[in-house]
């Protein structure tokens, strides 16, 4: 069955609307989507390759965790528990400056502020820096 599915570029944060063309439940290319009101019908060399890096036999499918030196599949429960045990634990014998947070363009204007929020709120640091100020 083909089809195509209207999504948002995940490559920066501005948020450009494409088509996806889907046959069989494989994704086959990218397209721009005429009528979204950010890029009208435009893309940029990274939005028309977008479909490339779902179909990728390297990209990661669980989080990864690693024992004894050895890279083990875990579920996201564990993952997320893991590192909230690490964070907390830094946090407490170093302090909350000991830790940074890096927000990048790859992310929405929307998941950037939440990122700020939770390394101010949360951990209590403003150091928060962003890929693009350079």
């Amino acid at each position: 069955m083909y089809r195509l599915v209207p999504s948002v570029c995940s490559y920066c944060g501005t948020g450009c609307g494409v088509l996806f063309e889907v046959l069989d439940g494989q994704l086959l290319k990218t397209l721009p989507l005429k009528t979204h009101p950010v890029n009208q019908g435009k893309l940029c060399i990274k939005g028309w390759n977008l479909h490339e890096f779902v179909n990728s036999r390297m990209r990661l499918q669980s989080p990864l965790l690693k024992v004894n030196g050895r890279f083990h599949d875990v579920t996201w429960n564990r993952a997320l528990q893991f590192t909230a045990e690490k964070l907390k634990g830094i946090i407490e014998k170093y302090g909350p400056d000991s830790v940074g947070v890096l927000v990048s363009a790859k992310i929405t204007n929307e998941e950037n502020y939440l990122l700020q929020k939770f390394a101010r709120a949360v951990v209590g640091t403003n150091n928060v820096d962003h890929c693009a100020r350079l």
